[in-house]
Parts: structure tokens; sequence; C-alpha cells
């Protein structure tokens, strides 16, 4: 039995016309009789025929496909914006393709590679590291490039991002303002820029304020039990070393860390210790201690990273632009102690 795919040519004979005839029928259908048509389209119904668009766009030089290379999938703050940035894409005729570095600046080589050979219309990066030179090149051979999560310093390419060191400095002053004096700064890698601004940030803030010192504590990732192993060595702390304020780099972090402090030393928040993470992901509202957070407007940093893609696109010669965020701190039960309403019975006392 013969497994091939079926080609044009197949439907060519079928149908007892030429092969341009079939192409013109899929492509240009008001240049052929509508009895052409009809005859073409049942042979294409009867051999079950499925036309190679990828291959059909890579001879003509076009696609309407967007390569997004994100630092990590499995962080909410990616994943919500990646389907942001998809369905942006969906409106305007195109789709996302989507590549998770991982953090790794081989692996989101590869992935440039790839998009590059693949002739996607454009991609979008929130980089590992720094892609200038990359990005310059890739410009230069007319692929355009948009920065998410990471502003351009040169110029090169438009990009999308939120002023991290001013939600950094926004963080910390707000666990300053509740009295808050020994804070620890949970971050990770020092060329990964986002964390590095919010840290400068936090800095500023502790600067401002006498008596208030900062300690910076590196996670081995941005996630979850990375937080939790930050977190086990802060509970082991001796009583007079334990900070009484926490900021950490993202929200997976700040979870990691609270599950902690929480079971191993049984440390309450925000009572011994206030708490506030990055990014105000879907999962910080619903922590077993609800999450203060500096929040991000994920989906429009998506779209937005799409439509000045698109906008590159369309008019190759259009300024580049560097659209820049304003984050906004969302207060939680982890920084705020939950105040009863007028008229509500006071909690027990065992």
């Amino acid at each position: 039995m013969d497994s091939r795919p079926v080609s044009i040519k197949d439907v060519a004979d079928r149908a007892g016309v030429a092969i341009g005839t079939v192409s013109n029928v899929l492509n240009h259908p008001a240049r052929v009789s509508a009895a052409t048509r009809e005859r073409v389209q049942g042979a294409i119904d009867d051999l079950g025929f499925v036309r190679n668009d990828a291959a059909r766009q890579l001879r003509a030089g076009q696609s309407r496909t967007i390569g997004l290379i994100v630092l990590d999938v499995g962080n909410p703050f990616f994943s919500s914006l990646a389907r942001a940035a998809e369905d942006c894409a969906a409106e305007n005729g195109s789709t996302v393709v989507l590549g998770d570095s991982g953090q790794d600046a081989g692996r989101e080589a590869r992935y440039i590679d790839v998009f590059e050979q693949q002739r996607v219309q454009g991609m979008l990066i929130s980089p590992v590291g720094d892609v200038g030179p990359r990005v310059e090149a890739l410009r230069k051979r007319g692929m355009p490039v948009v920065l998410v999560d990471r502003v351009d310093p040169q110029r090169r390419c438009s990009s999308v991002s939120v002023d991290d060191v001013a939600g950094g400095y926004m963080a910390v002053r707000h666990l300053l303002a509740a009295g808050r004096r020994r804070i620890v700064f949970v971050g990770t890698r020092a060329d990964y820029r986002q964390v590095a601004d919010r840290l400068t940030g936090a800095r500023q803030a502790v600067e401002e304020h006498d008596g208030a010192v900062l300690e910076v504590v590196e996670a081995d990732a941005m996630t979850v039990l990375a937080g939790r192993d930050v977190g086990e060595a802060i509970a082991q702390r001796r009583a007079g070393e334990l900070p009484d304020g926490i900021f950490c780099a993202n929200d997976l972090l700040a979870i990691g860390v609270m599950q902690a402090v929480l079971l191993i030393r049984g440390l309450r928040i925000p009572e011994d210790l206030a708490l506030i993470g990055y990014d105000d992901i879907d999962f910080s509202a619903s922590a077993v201690v609800p999450l203060t957070s500096v929040r991000k407007p994920t989906e429009l940093m998506g779209r937005t990273a799409v439509e000045l893609l698109l906008e590159e696109i369309e008019r190759p010669a259009s300024r580049r632009r560097q659209v820049i965020f304003d984050p906004e701190l969302v207060e939680r039960g982890s920084t705020t102690a939950l105040v009863p309403a007028a008229g509500s019975p006071a909690p027990a006392v065992g």
C-alpha cells in the first residue's frame, strides 16, 4: 500500500488537468472556470489532499508564523504572555511557534537558527543574556525582532518591558513602610537583567532608610523548588539572624520560601516575616497566605510585542520603539495582617 502523501500531481492526474491549473485553483481560484474548479475540488476531496503551506511559503520567501522564545515556559508569567501573543497574532492572520530556552544561551541560539531557517515573519525574544550582536545580524538580513521583558539600550530593535528598577524599589519600600528593617532579597544569576534591575531598585529603597539592611541570597533557579531550598536555609537560622522581610525576584520563589518557613520553622506570615514576590501570577492570590506581589501587565506586554513586530513587518523603515510599562504593587495578606470587618467578632484566642 502506497503510504506517501498525496501530491499536487496526483490531484492533477485525477482531475485530468495540468499541475498549474490545480495551483491556480488553490491560490488564484478566480482565474479558473467554475466547472474546472469543481472538478479539481472533487479530486482533492477524493484523494484527501492537504496543501503544504510551509513549503509554499518557503518557496515564496514568506510566512505567517512568528517565532517566540521565552526564558521558562513553566513560569506562568511567560505562559500567560505567550497566550496573549498568540491571540493577537491570530487576530492578524498569523500563528505563534513557541521555543523555551530554559535560560540557556546555547539553546536560545539554536531556536533563533531554526526560526530563521524556517523564514518566520519575525521573532519575539525574551533573551538569556546580551543578544544585541545577534539581533543586529538578524536585522541586517531582514529579520524583524522585538525583545520581550528586556530593553534594548542601543535601540537596535523595538522592545516591550517593565521598569524593574521601579518595581524593586516599590517592593522594598512597601516592606520598609511596614516597619521591616532586616530584609533579604532572593534572586538568581547576575546576568539575568530583570533580576539585576529589581535588586538595584531594592538597594535604592534600603539606602533611603537608616538602620535598614539588605542581604542578597542567590537561588539556583527561579522556581518553587529553588525557593523552598532558600526558605529551608533561612528557617534554620537562629532567632537573632532571621530577617523580618523577604523580597523574592519572582512569585515562584516567594511561594517556595513561604512553604518552607511555614512548615519548617512555623513562622507566622506576615507577623514574624513579611513576604513579597514579583509578576503577580495567578497562583499568588490563592497561596496559603495570599501573596503580595509586584504586578506586570502580562497580557498587554504579549499583545504589544506582536503589534510592534507586525508594525515593523508592514513598515520596515518605521522608528524602533521601546515600550516600558509601569509596575503595580498588589497588597495581600503576606505583608498586611487581615483586619476584621466592622461588626465582625474578633478571632478567639486559645
